[in-house]
């Protein structure tokens, strides 16, 4: 409340250290706080990866899991070049990203899943998958993925400073070392708290809300 009557950014000299770090820390957290905030929000949607794709896999890709041959594979698979060239004529505007062989995460037991990416600095972060019957080559189906895969996807790179190359990931270092300063100052802040005399705890608190 005390720092309501001081001008943002104000830090006030020749006070106790204490209060000094205090003005630092109360700083630093409301000039992270907005990049913090992205980085716990796309954290923590990072960490449902695994449920997230389970839930697309038992969902979006139930028509194509259902109707697959139930004959195992031959030795002989179609070409996987050919199975890439099935999907981009879909979509010759995006570009191959990957390329999920027949049961892994990402594709069913039966299909290529060959994923395009776009070609714009947001849209290379969103997929499109299209899946090829791994036995005779054809093209199934192209399955847009639903919004919970595509925000998962933009969570990513958000999250670890991936956007607009070197220069994103400086300033997402330096908000890194802030973070950890207003963390650590934060830290010193209680221990003093709880070490420090009442009597000077009670002058800090005066002294806290008047302007230097």
């Amino acid at each position: 409340p005390f720092m309501a009557k001081l001008d943002f950014g104000t830090l006030r000299r020749g006070r106790s250290k204490r209060l000094g770090w205090l003005d630092r820390h109360n700083l630093l957290g409301i000039v992270t706080l907005a990049w913090a905030s992205v980085v716990g929000v796309t954290g923590t949607i990072n960490t449902f990866v695994v449920p997230i794709t389970g839930i697309w896999k038992a969902n979006g890709l139930a028509e194509i899991i259902a109707s697959e041959a139930r004959t195992p594979l031959p030795a002989q698979r179609a070409s996987v070049q050919a199975a890439l060239d099935a999907v981009q004529r879909e979509a010759p505007e995006m570009k191959p990203q990957f390329i999920a062989f027949p049961g892994v995460v990402f594709s069913s037991h039966h299909h290529y899943a060959v994923f395009l990416r776009g070609a714009t600095p947001l849209t290379s972060k969103m997929l499109l998958p299209g899946f090829v019957d791994a036995a005779t080559g054809r093209l199934d189906a192209v399955v847009p993925m639903p919004w919970y895969m595509q925000a998962m996807l933009l969570a990513q790179p958000l999250h670890f400073g991936n956007y607009g190359g070197l220069a994103m990931k400086i300033i997402w270092a330096i908000f890194d070392i802030l973070t950890i300063i207003v963390l650590g100052s934060g830290l010193y802040l209680w221990l003093r708290r709880r070490g420090g005399p009442s009597d000077q705890r009670v002058r800090e608190v005066v002294m806290a809300g008047e302007i230097a």
